[in-house]
């Protein structure tokens, strides 16, 4: 078990209820019957990050990955196919209202917020010292203003609900309005923020993820609220860049690039300034799930066995496709692998063959760790539903093959129906795709798919991107690094490749897409770079209604005067 931040979020457990924005959480927990030692006080702002860490894996990378080029999730021969849900939705843009990722993650921010206005009350009504009491109240509004930027990113017009206790109605607010709210609370918080960054805060928000939320609002401030800020993310990213002497964080090396995002990360990772950590064991606040099953889609799943996942083994009558059969594998533990990229998105960025980044995407010829042939017995129908023979049913052994594109076949035997999202149940459908495991698959948990690799929200990589991005689009140079210097410090530990010589927009777009890939940003990056309307994949939609999300039915149910987007209804 991961241990530097476990101990806090087990006071979770001691809260219980639902939130929507506009009604505060009704909570157990209060000052009246909450003990109040300072020790006790700092476990119960574990509460905040269990509920932060809630639906962050899932749920949220959904709306922000699915929805781009990035990421698609089809179904196969009716395997996720989810109406309820949609990952077709998300595809397309055609979501609604009624779209069950749009409702659970307004939600699960809509209860972050509650939690931390319940755990602020608690804090300020104790009778410890005013120093502690304001460097707690700083700490939780970095939580409570992290959700908000990610419920003013998805839904745009939010209302605002800051205050414990208070049980009315509350409209939505426009975006600008939550930005100035945002970006003064934030401010009126950083002096009490500690500056440390040693494993004793890791996981929780200190000084540099103020400014780290900060650039970030302002990066994107003149799509947020008409008015370019760009100069403001250069300070912001400084403040970050010159941390402890410009030594508090550092670029993971090449060599160590792709283990930062293994279940072993944590603490030592110094390009971390804020992550999420995961652990098995840990208590998941009530209402969320708290998981990281990220290898469960993204992992082909005839890899189980080959990446040693969640202890998969080979089923009883096809060998290694473990999904094929419930008798002689474990049954719930194992990779499912329906979600990949699209070719278009790799073939754009991932091009340089001395890039380090390359390592997170498994692609063609799949082999042991041995170096010998990955082989899969199927059938001959099993591997390809179009077979006609008079032995479909005979044994057909082949190496497993990544293919990059993902297609409806025309063939009706198939078993592909665009209609319902399906590209088919064979062995052809389900290896369409080039697929993604940064978030490497975890073989120390082999009772379930819930992994231990915490996940970096915001990393030092993107803080040189955005303030040579902030540069190129009209701020002022500092420190003497230039866009161009910036990126190509980023690139010296990333790839063998020469410097580059010139930098535009364009290129430094394509060179956030190789360092963020599935770190759930690549959304608000297609939106500022006017590339969301764009078609990619089966998607054609140009809606630039849909740059947000619509608001939610169950949450417009509870909160009569909440007000739907425009373009919906």
């Amino acid at each position: 078990m991961k241990r530097y931040i476990v101990c806090i979020v087990l006071a979770a457990a001691s809260l219980c209820g639902c939130q929507k924005v506009g009604v505060n959480i009704k909570t157990e927990l209060s000052p009246a019957v909450f003990p109040q030692s300072q020790s006790q006080l700092v476990s119960v702002l574990g509460s905040s990050y269990a509920a932060l860490r809630g639906n962050y894996a899932l749920d949220y990378y959904f709306m922000q990955s699915l929805t781009t080029d990035e990421a698609i999730l089809p179904a196969r021969g009716g395997n996720w196919y989810d109406p309820a849900n949609g990952y077709n939705n998300l595809h397309y843009h055609n979501w609604t209202r009624d779209n069950g990722w749009t409702n659970s993650t307004w939600t699960w921010l809509s209860t972050v917020v509650g939690v931390c206005n319940s755990v602020t009350a608690t804090i300020n009504a104790s009778s410890q010292p005013a120093a502690f009491k304001q460097s707690s109240v700083a700490e939780l509004k970095v939580v409570r203003d992290l959700a908000y930027f990610m419920l003013m990113d998805l839904y745009g017009n939010v209302p605002l609900d800051t205050l414990y206790g208070d049980f009315s109605q509350h409209t939505n607010v426009p975006r600008a309005q939550v930005f100035s709210f945002l970006e003064s609370d934030l401010k009126a918080a950083l002096p009490y923020l500690t500056t440390d960054g040693s494993a004793t805060m890791y996981g929780r928000a200190n000084r540099y993820t103020a400014y780290a939320l900060l650039a970030k609002m302002y990066l994107n401030a003149e799509y947020y609220t008409g008015t370019a800020r760009y100069d403001d993310c250069v300070a912001a990213c400084d403040s970050i860049i010159n941390a402890g002497g410009g030594a508090q964080y550092a670029l993971q090396p090449r060599s160590s690039y792709l283990q930062m995002f293994y279940p072993t990360n944590g603490p030592a990772m110094k390009e971390f300034i804020f992550a999420i950590p995961y652990d098995p064991n840990a208590t998941s606040y009530p209402g969320t799930n708290g998981y990281n099953y990220r290898a469960r889609y993204d992992l082909d799943r005839n890899l189980g066995i080959r990446y040693h996942y969640a202890g998969s083994t080979a089923g009883s009558n096809i060998d290694p496709v473990i999904n094929q059969t419930t008798g002689g594998g474990l049954v719930n533990s194992k990779p499912s692998g329906p979600e990949s990229t699209l070719f278009s998105y790799y073939s754009a960025y991932f091009n340089d063959a001395g890039d380090i980044r390359n390592g997170q995407w498994l692609t063609g010829l799949q082999y042991n760790a041995d170096g010998t042939p990955l082989m899969v017995k199927t059938t001959k129908g099993g591997y390809d539903a179009t077979y006609q023979g008079s032995d479909k049913g005979a044994t057909y052994v082949y190496q497993l093959n990544l293919t990059p594109q993902v297609y409806f076949r025309t063939n009706a035997a198939s078993g592909a129906n665009p209609s319902l999202f399906d590209l088919g149940n064979d062995e052809i459908a389900w290896n369409m795709g080039y697929r993604n495991i940064k978030y490497y698959p975890d073989s120390t948990n082999t009772s379930s798919r819930n992994q231990n690799n915490d996940m970096p929200v915001f990393r030092l990589a993107d803080i040189l991107l955005e303030k040579a991005e902030a540069i190129l689009r009209g701020a002022a140079v500092t420190q003497g690094q230039t866009p161009l210097s910036l990126v190509n410090k980023l690139r010296s530990v990333r790839t063998t490749s020469p410097a580059w010589t010139n930098i535009t927009l364009d290129s430094v777009y394509n060179e956030r897409c190789r360092e963020l890939s599935y770190e759930t940003w690549h959304r608000n990056d297609m939106i500022r770079y006017g590339k969301f309307e764009g078609a990619w994949g089966f998607k054609t939609d140009a809606d630039p209604n849909h740059r947000i999300f619509p608001i939610p039915s169950t949450a417009i149910l509870l909160d009569p005067a909440l007000r739907q987007n425009p373009g919906y209804n």
